[in-house]
């Protein structure tokens, strides 16, 4: 687990970063606030005891992915080309052949950096903020906690069914996101049964929706957008601004978002790395 003190230190390398560039760093601070202290994911450059420079990866199954950010004062000097190559050495011993760099799109330093290193486009990324609306109410469509064997189970399979995730993937991400114990996780009901599911993430005084999926075979009954209804109607209670995010390409999950009330604000882009 990161230290509070460096917690600190990025979140203010952050903002400062994000002021002089005029964009959004995605830096999963809900996972860095509970890292796994045996797992090497963060990397760090100091000047005169100053951070200066960051890099955090992110597994999700089978594929990692990769932010970070330099002073505005310390740049062109390669100190993210370290970072980075510290971080792909480490990824490469266990064994992971996906990794995918995240930068802003409107930053035009990471866009440099990426010009210099073999990489591709992969996808465009919408983050989007709730904004009052009048919601879904269908009582025949339920969000509960998720706590037993037969909810993990069948989140393991959505992980499968919706996310291209293999089963021993799956189990190995919802294994280590019930130890970090860092997010709500609800199963989705429709008229009693198991349809999907949801977790939400509450942190720095905001709620972020993740791993939002329905059984396929459930999709198009409306039981999606019910669901997450009221999941926002439960964060929105308790006075917290509602945020998730979707892929560009993903027609459909967006129309669905801005059905509920959500509203796009920034947008991250996604390169595969091809130096493995």
């Amino acid at each position: 687990m990161l230290s509070k003190e460096k917690l600190i230190q990025i979140k203010q390398l952050k903002e400062t970063c994000e002021k002089e560039g005029g964009f959004e760093l995605k830096l999963n601070m809900d996972m860095l606030e509970n890292r796994d202290e045996n797992s090497k994911e963060d990397f760090f450059h100091y000047e005169k005891e100053e951070l200066v420079g960051f890099l955090g990866s992110y597994g999700f199954g089978n594929k990692i992915e990769m932010t970070g950010m330099v002073h505005p004062d310390y740049r062109r000097q390669g100190i993210f080309s370290k970072l980075f190559i510290m971080a792909v050495e480490e990824t490469k011993q266990q064994n992971i052949k996906t990794i995918l760099l995240n930068a802003p799109n409107a930053s035009q330093t990471a866009k440099k950096f990426l010009k210099n290193i073999p990489c591709t486009f992969s996808l465009s990324e919408y983050q989007m903020r709730w904004h009052q609306t009048n919601l879904y109410d269908d009582p025949a469509v339920t969000i509960r906690r998720s706590i037993s064997q037969d909810d993990l189970e069948a989140e393991i399979q959505l992980e499968v069914a919706c996310f291209g995730f293999s089963e021993q993937e799956a189990r190995e991400f919802n294994k280590r996101m019930r130890e970090l114990n860092s997010e709500d996780m609800y199963i989705i009901e429709a008229e009693g049964k198991t349809a999907g599911k949801i977790r939400v993430s509450e942190t720095n005084g905001e709620a972020w929706i993740y791993g939002f999926a329905v059984f396929p075979e459930l999709q198009g009954k409306g039981i999606g957008r019910k669901a997450l209804s009221k999941a926002v109607k439960k964060e929105n209670e308790k006075g917290l601004p509602v945020f998730l995010e979707v892929e560009a390409k993903n027609a459909h999950a967006l129309k669905l978002y801005e059905s509920c009330g959500f509203k796009s604000y920034h947008s991250q882009d996604y390169y595969l790395y091809l130096g493995l």
